[in-house]
């Protein structure tokens, strides 16, 4: 019977992806240093046999949390007979250990991605970029295996049932949250490779961008909706009605994603035009560095936040040694090699060149504004200098403004011409759309709110500022030379598309912030069977008061029925106060009526006592928006992959200069 095996054979599993990944990071960099090609014909099957090895690894874990096998410490401390099935498989991820190997087989699984879909890569330029993966792949697998082993017995006495996984991640969005979020931060592991592989073999020309450009938009449109399901579950999950609150953790995921946005823009300039090839390496390094600082953050044990594992500070040790060596061995090789193949390029103050690279300053300036506030207050603990709490106050001063001069540029970005333009130019395509925007940011709080609002005015109007340059851009390019007739959009590429497609998420995100921001409605009431409240509206009476149980809680449960004015039509909402029976831990359960305009929030706090209970009850204008936003960008991200020509460079053989053969 092979079940008492299997975390053996999961052990033994991540032991051979091990030697695979050294094999990987070794041979084929050799190879192509040496110009050996059988050396660099080693990339390709070693990286297929280490995401075959982690998958079974992973496979032997799943298994074990599904049987229930309390034997293995992970499953003992993260499961309970009682859990649900699926929240079995997503406790395999609900905990540091199993996290890692998620990220790991994350890894495998880009690393395979990229041997099998980059056949048009030079022979070196693949050899050097899945060396660099596997590099990466050894510093994660021995992290597993020597600090965080997942397979870990609890012998000769398991105990008879689990501890239960926490009940704040029994929820669907915790089941999709992670695996969305490792994506991202893993897959900007590709376009680091990519970059590393480029500074090795004095390759920094545009097509090294054509070829990381396609997987750099795959792994920042995943970590865009790894960002919002993150976003979501803490609105709904936590009984507070927040959608961000600017914790350490929250802020560890932003790092990397602004990073990548500013790449993604990098990329495409050095791609058209040749430019900021030196920029956009550093920006390559900066994200992935940004995107392992962040895996440092929550798994050292230095923060303290309900979405971070606190462990024992080894661990922390062993990435941020980790985190040192990537970017300083990095930094190195840019230092070294970057001013050898810099080309420089001009182009005009108001050209679209130039309005990129200003976008791509306030990107890195909001990027760091973030690092500053994240890491500062732990560096002071560190040294024992004090202690200190940066909060909302410092990045809501600082972020928003620079927020709207970042869709200043954005709004000017698609009007100007490359390389050269003029301001009278750029002016004359540009009022009308300002106007607009002006009027419009102006009139729309006085229709919805009844009173001006200028935080409102200031989020609409930088919100369509954005957009409206975007229609007339499209108006433009759907006529013919002399402007006369329309001959269609079906000529723009879909990487175009796909940048429109994120502008307009960007505005769409901003407007939901805006409004929810400023118009919001919340009331703390205490409630009991018949009474009523009303809220921006919406009258809310309690009929039932009433108890039930769930697969492993128990539940009180209000029933509210809610209508709007003086409408007759009514709905039911009821929300509960769960209580988890292997833990005993409370937990909200918050009732919702989701609508693209507006959100009905309803969360239980405590038993008063006297047949009432606290009840927080709000009312969320465009809340939707913020998540609809993020889509939209995630969309616009995976439009730009499918453009045909990225097909082209990637699947498509590229001229190359073959290496001299030498026997191996």
């Amino acid at each position: 019977m092979l079940t008492p095996l299997i975390p053996e054979i999961g052990h033994f599993a991540l032991i051979i992806a091990l030697l695979l990944a050294t094999l990987q990071a070794t041979v084929p960099l050799a190879g192509a240093a040496t110009r050996r090609p059988l050396w660099m014909a080693y990339a390709r099957p070693m990286a297929s046999g280490q995401f075959l090895f982690l998958s079974v690894a992973y496979a032997c874990l799943t298994a074990s949390f599904l049987l229930d096998d309390f034997s293995v410490a992970t499953v003992a401390n993260n499961s309970n007979s009682l859990l649900p099935w699926y929240y079995k498989a997503s406790a395999v991820w609900g905990n540091h250990e199993g996290s890692v190997l998620l990220w790991s087989l994350i890894l495998g699984a880009w690393t395979f991605a990229v041997s099998r879909f980059s056949r048009g890569l030079p022979r070196d330029m693949l050899a050097r970029v899945l060396g660099v993966m596997g590099l990466v792949s050894v510093g994660f697998l021995a992290f597993v295996l020597f600090t965080s082993n997942p397979f870990a017995r609890l012998l000769p006495n398991p105990p008879a049932d689990g501890a239960d996984l926490n009940p704040l991640l029994q929820d669907v969005g915790l089941i999709i949250h992670p695996p969305m979020l490792y994506m991202g931060y893993v897959g900007f592991s590709v376009v680091f490779a990519f970059a590393i592989a480029a500074l090795l073999g004095g390759r920094l020309d545009a097509a090294w961008t054509r070829w990381a450009r396609p997987w750099t938009n795959i792994a920042w449109a995943f970590l865009s909706v790894g960002i919002a399901l993150g976003s979501w579950w803490a609105y709904y999950e936590l009984g507070w009605g927040g959608w961000w609150f600017w914790d350490p953790v929250e802020n560890a995921s932003l790092l990397p994603w602004l990073a990548g946005t500013a790449l993604i823009h990098s990329l495409a300039v050095t791609e058209k035009r040749g430019a900021f090839k030196s920029w956009t390496v550093l920006l390559a390094i900066s994200t992935f560095s940004l995107s392992l600082l962040g895996t440092f953050l929550v798994r050292s044990g230095v923060l303290t936040s309900v979405h971070a594992f606190a462990n024992d500070p080894s661990r922390g040790l062993f990435i941020l040694l980790l985190l040192g060596i990537t970017v300083g061995a990095s930094l190195l090789l840019f230092a070294l090699r970057a001013p050898r193949v810099s080309q420089r390029t001009g182009f005009g103050w108001w050209s679209r060149d130039a309005l990129l690279l200003v976008n791509n300053i306030l990107l890195v300036v909001m990027t760091i504004t973030v690092l500053l506030g994240t890491v500062y207050p732990l560096l002071l603990d560190a040294l024992e200098l004090g202690k200190i709490s940066v909060g909302p106050p410092y990045f809501n001063a600082l972020f928003v403004p620079l927020t709207a001069i970042l869709c200043v540029f954005m709004g000017l970005g698609p009007l100007a011409n490359w390389k050269q333009a003029r301001v009278r130019d750029l002016a004359r395509r540009a009022w009308l759309s300002g106007v607009v925007a002006l009027v419009i940011g102006l009139l729309a709080p006085l229709v919805y709110g009844g009173e001006w609002n200028l935080a409102v005015t200031l989020g609409l109007v930088a919100a369509l500022w954005v957009v409206l340059p975007l229609v007339r851009d499209l108006w433009v390019k759907s006529r013919d030379s002399k402007g006369r007739r329309l001959v269609g959009l079906r000529r723009l590429s879909l990487a175009h598309w796909g940048m429109v497609l994120g502008h307009l998420g960007l505005a769409v995100t901003i407007v939901g912030v805006t409004v929810v921001s400023n118009y919001a409605v919340e009331r703390n009431v205490r409630m009991a069977v018949g009474d009523s409240v009303e809220v921006a509206g919406y009258t809310f009476t309690m009929t039932d008061l009433g108890q039930r149980r769930g697969p492993n809680y128990v539940a009180d449960t209000a029933h509210l029925e809610v209508r709007r004015g003086e409408e007759t039509r009514r709905f039911t909402m009821t929300p509960e106060k769960r209580v988890y029976l292997a833990r005993g831990m409370p937990m909200t359960d918050v009732a919702l009526r989701p609508g693209l305009l507006r959100d009905l929030y309803v969360a239980m706090g405590e038993d008063l006592e006297d047949g009432s209970w606290a009840l927080r009850i709000q009312f969320k204008p465009f809340v939707r928006w913020l998540w609809l936003g993020a889509l939209l960008m995630a969309g616009g991200g995976l439009l730009a992959v499918i453009d045909r020509r990225y097909r082209r460079g990637v699947a498509a053989p590229a001229p190359e200069r073959q290496p001299r053969e030498v026997n191996a």
